[in-house]
């Protein structure tokens, strides 16, 4: 009888072979952590940013004897859909608790939605520049990511004709982000029009939504509450919204033709039910959290408000131009063109201890661009800012 071979018999997804090469500038940010200090212009997370937070309020919401009992609901408990729904509304969505889905992220949302919509093989429109975390979501689920621009000239705009000329036959729904990430552009009327035209679900990614750097009278705040055609997802979540990452709860609000609706949601059931992710103090806390999160979101806010008006005024007379932003947490800075964005990011993490994100980092392909978080703590962000512009005029 023929030996059992375990190392022969034994294989691996090649969806998980995610690559563990390590690339220059995480070298680069291993090599200086070991040497000197470090000053972080890519900072993400608000619970490490130096935000504050009404501890009473978040910590005492978890405080009910009712946490102890479990109620394995799909889409979630009513009271906690009913408080997404009543904070949409608030800020002049009009949608109600059924069309509210929880889940355990915006990044569940994503991977329960390519299941919703996509078999393996087949594609999502996606925009690039945008956050690198959607190769992955999609990779793991067997899911063709098709990249459209996010054109460029002195604003941002997506031109419906790019997403015509790359769908396909098997192509299945289209990614958007609102205001996107890094270049801040939020969806504007004309363009949630347009795409509409295309027929294909569409999936708003708007956790920044409520984020704005300006007034636009044609930005969009979503995608969701407006007429009933077609059939749309807006996604957001505590993460952003309230600046509670650690709480790890989010949402799908599913809208459009009544028809395309009411399907949807028997078949999302199957999905919610078969996973149950979010956990019951979560939800129950759900209505507090949200009633409490003006510190945060005033607090970041401020912060990104004042991280921005010092970086103007630093730009001024430099080598570098701020790409226009209308919202969210990020910078674009445009270097000389002469510049290698990787190279400089490199050097300037081993020389300085500054560490900026290079565009490649979220799919730009124009080269010589560099982001900024305007989420870092001002003392870190007022002193980085003079060294990096310092660095780049030595290059100019």
């Amino acid at each position: 009888m023929e030996s059992f071979d375990a190392a022969r018999c034994l294989r691996f997804s090649a969806r998980t072979a995610v690559g563990a090469a390590t690339n220059r500038l995480t070298q680069a940010h291993t090599e200086r952590a070991a040497s000197g200090p470090l000053f972080d212009l890519t900072v993400a997370n608000p619970t490490d940013a130096g935000i504050p937070y009404d501890a009473a309020a978040i910590l005492g919401a978890f405080q009910q004897t009712e946490n102890l009992r479990y109620e394995p609901l799909p889409f979630g408990l009513p009271s906690a859909r009913e408080a997404v729904a009543a904070d949409l509304r608030a800020h002049g969505t009009n949608v109600t608790a059924e069309q509210v889905v929880l889940t355990a992220s915006t990044s569940e949302a994503y991977s329960w939605l390519f299941t919703l919509l996509c078999d393996p093989g087949d594609a999502v429109l996606v925009p690039a520049p945008s956050y690198p975390l959607f190769d992955f979501l999609a990779k793991f689920s067997g899911v063709e990511l098709i990249p459209y621009p996010v054109r460029y000239d002195g604003a941002h705009y997506i031109d419906v004709r790019d997403l015509e000329e790359r769908r396909t036959e098997r192509t299945r729904a289209i990614l958007v982000v609102s205001p996107n990430n890094p270049t801040g552009h939020y969806l504007k009327e004309t363009e949630r029009r347009q795409l509409l035209s295309l027929d294909l679900p569409i999936v708003s990614d708007e956790v920044f939504a409520r984020y704005p750097l300006r007034d636009d009278p044609t930005r969009v705040t979503s995608v969701a509450g407006h007429e009933k055609r077609g059939l749309v997802f807006a996604l957001s979540g505590l993460s952003k919204l309230a600046a509670l990452p650690q709480m790890k709860c989010g949402w799908i609000v599913v809208d459009g033709a009544p028809a395309y609706v009411e399907e949807t949601l028997e078949r999302l059931e199957w999905i919610a039910d078969t996973f149950l992710s979010v956990s019951t103090p979560v939800q129950r806390a759900l209505p507090a959290l949200l009633a409490s999160r003006d510190v945060q979101e005033s607090a970041i806010r401020t912060r990104c408000a004042r991280n921005l008006r010092y970086l103007r005024r630093c730009l001024q007379g430099a080598p570098i131009s701020l790409r226009d932003l209308e919202g969210g947490w990020y910078a674009t800075l445009r270097l000389p063109v002469h510049v290698d964005e990787e190279n400089f990011c490199v050097d300037l993490l081993r020389t300085c201890g500054i560490v900026v994100h290079p565009g490649s980092f979220f799919d730009h392909d124009e080269g010589s661009l560099v982001v900024v978080s305007l989420l870092t703590p001002p003392s870190t962000f007022e002193y980085a800012t003079p060294i990096l512009i310092r660095e780049v005029c030595k290059e100019a």
